[in-house]
């Protein structure tokens, strides 16, 4: 390749770049102006709404760090949903991978810190705990789809809800703290979690979420892996007349994609939460999924966009309290963004096609 061809590619990657940049800036942009007008139709003014959460989630110190500390977890279920839809394969019992990870680490945790491990060995083999907790809940999916071609979004989705009640079984039976009434398991002390950053309150969790995102984005589009679960994912029925191991790889993807479901449950207990509470799920792998499409699988679009999620989440509990917008308008909001982009696009498509045909019968009159 000449160096003129070399100049070439790159400036086409830029622009192409420069145009997905812009197009998702411009949904963004859509998806808060249709959220602003249903505020204001409520009578909610959205320019006080947004601003508030721009303070409380991003400008104020307490604000920002609950933002980035929040992402930690959130960063390991993109990483973890990037996996699987890059191989095209419909992961979305993240939430049910995630719980027993959590109380895989919230049960190690404690134990280990009764028999005085060190505290590097025990915060390590708690996360490999929650990553094993969350990879073996993720296996039954691959393995009826290998075996009986069950569709993977039917036997993910019950495996979440199987997932969750085991976990609230787990935690109120054999794992209850017999110190508290409340049926929850053993705390883990501030001073034993995951250290902070900086001195400050920013756990390094986020540290595990960025690593798992860069790593994942740089296997997907830089290593033979990554090549062969693209392939995967574009025409499953070409990769086999390929020759590529169908079957193993859709097997390895959804054991790395449910471990790294359960790694978000492990580090959501030992940095944020402490311990596991009956009838406890935050539910984040659902909403994140938008933001994984919106960004194409991207890994540095995917960090963008949970960076711009957790602001809106963390201001928008504060808002819940002083401005009386209901905490589960964020959602809302988030599903704005996984709409208005889908009918940008259609409408961008039919436009393009329609000029497409315009210019064929322009030139077939003339001609």
């Amino acid at each position: 390749m000449t160096g003129r061809s070399r100049c070439r590619n790159v400036g086409a990657r830029v622009r192409r770049l420069c145009l997905e940049t812009g197009f998702t800036l411009l949904a963004i942009g859509l998806a808060l102006f249709i959220a602003g007008l249903l505020l204001w139709l409520s009578g909610v003014d959205p320019l006080a709404y947004y601003g508030f959460i721009v303070r409380k989630g991003l400008l104020a110190p307490a604000g920002w760090q609950a933002s980035l500390t929040r992402m930690g977890p959130l960063l390991l279920i993109a990483a973890s949903l990037m996996v699987a839809f890059s191989a095209g394969l419909w992961n979305l019992g993240g939430d049910g991978q995630f719980m027993p990870g959590a109380v895989m680490a919230s049960a190690i945790a404690p134990a280990l810190l009764s028999r005085g491990v060190p505290l590097w060995i025990k915060l390590a083999l708690a996360l490999l705990a929650g990553a094993i907790g969350g990879m073996l809940w993720g296996l039954l999916p691959a393995i009826l789809k290998i075996w009986r071609n069950i569709n993977e979004i039917i036997t993910s989705l019950m495996m979440s809800f199987l997932g969750v009640s085991l976990a609230n079984v787990l935690v109120k039976l054999l794992l209850a703290d017999p110190a508290t009434t409340v049926p929850q398991t053993r705390n883990l002390p501030w001073e034993q979690r995951l250290p902070m950053l900086f001195g400050g309150q920013v756990s390094s969790g986020l540290l595990l979420g960025l690593l798992a995102v860069l790593l994942v984005h740089g296997m997907i589009n830089h290593t033979a892996l990554g090549l062969r679960m693209r392939v995967l994912g574009a025409n499953p029925r070409a990769a086999r007349h390929a020759g590529l191991p169908v079957g193993a790889l859709t097997l390895a993807v959804f054991a790395l994609s449910a471990a790294l479901a359960g790694l978000a449950g492990a580090v959501e207990i030992i940095a944020i939460q402490g311990n596991v509470r009956a009838d406890w799920n935050p539910a984040y792998s659902l909403v994140i999924v938008p933001l994984v499409f919106l960004a194409q699988f991207n890994g540095f679009g995917s960090l963008a966009l949970v960076f711009v999620f957790s602001v809106l989440s963390i201001g928008s509990e504060s808002a819940a309290r002083r401005i009386g917008v209901p905490n589960h308008f964020t959602l809302l909001t988030v599903a704005l963004l996984l709409i208005v982009p889908g009918l940008t696009r259609l409408a961008v498509a039919r436009l393009r096609q329609a000029l497409r045909q315009r210019t064929v019968s322009n030139t077939t009159t003339v001609a």
